[in-house]
């Protein structure tokens, strides 16, 4: 399986309709101009997106809501006849036009100063991650060990948590991987078993984290376990209804999470 996540970022973290009086929007304004420009509330509607009974309603709408009229139509069939916007209209089509321009200036002077707080970035990238993956944790590459055919990468969770991945030397180069790179962590919860007791175990298998259940959820066959880590993040493991039963899985039991270095799949921006 390919470890390279497709992330897409958006630089627009910030974005909002500007609307005018909670009603005129920006869909208002293109019908406003489609009118203008064609002279035909038919064309006009079709050249939106709406139907003629559609376009009506708005610009009932409009004129109810504004204090002068902003549109015109002469009788000329039923979906016919000239239509033109009024000397109001037109007024209000300039300042919505201005409004949107000093709008959209102002919204990329907020995403401007976003982009300069590397902190804020941070957080925002995290957020409109998404995947299958049940697990997502930010960590931030501390070694890297090389072998013939793989690499094995150490991450440190923010709360001092070390997880051990492992990845073709392919990958490793694909995805650009060096000292002190942030990576987000991907996980399924059933690659995750849970141990309790004494964990003086030996196993093969390279990460073991400590924790403690904070939600047993049951949906008659699995249980979703969620582990929560000392720094704060938490896992959550998939595993049946009846093994988790057996354990005596209930909020506040102390628990190790267990599971396999390739069973993580490191993404990177």
């Amino acid at each position: 399986m390919s470890k390279n996540l497709n992330e897409k970022i958006t630089a627009n973290w910030v974005q909002g309709e500007l609307r005018l009086a909670g009603a005129l929007d920006s869909r208002m304004i293109e019908l406003l101009r489609a009118i203008e420009q064609s002279g035909s509330i038919n064309q006009a509607a079709k050249q939106v997106g709406l139907s003629y009974k559609g376009a009506w309603q708005m610009i009932e709408r409009a004129n109810n809501l504004a204090p002068k009229v902003l549109i015109t139509t002469a009788t000329g069939g039923s979906k016919g006849g000239g239509t033109q916007l009024t000397a109001a209209g037109q007024s209000l089509l300039k300042l919505f036009t201005r409004l949107e321009l000093q709008h959209r200036e102002f919204l990329q002077q907020l995403n401007q100063d976003l982009a300069d707080d590397p902190d804020m970035q941070m957080l925002l990238k995290r957020l409109v991650i998404k995947t299958s993956a049940t697990n997502q944790l930010f960590g931030t590459i501390t070694s890297i060990q090389t072998g013939a055919v793989n690499a094995e990468v150490s991450v440190e969770l923010k709360g001092g948590e070390q997880i051990a991945a492992t990845l073709t030397l392919t990958e490793l180069k694909l995805l650009g991987l060096s000292i002190d790179s942030d990576v987000v962590l991907l996980i399924n919860g059933p690659e995750i078993i849970i141990l309790t007791g004494p964990g003086n175990l030996t196993l093969s298998a390279r990460n073991c984290l400590c924790g403690a259940v904070i939600r047993v959820q049951y949906d008659g066959v699995d249980a979703e376990v969620v582990i929560q880590l000392p720094s704060g993040d938490s896992l959550v493991s998939t595993i049946s209804q009846v093994s988790a039963l057996s354990l005596g899985l209930i909020p506040g039991v102390s628990v190790n999470a267990i599971f396999k270095s390739n069973a993580v799949i490191i993404g990177t921006k």
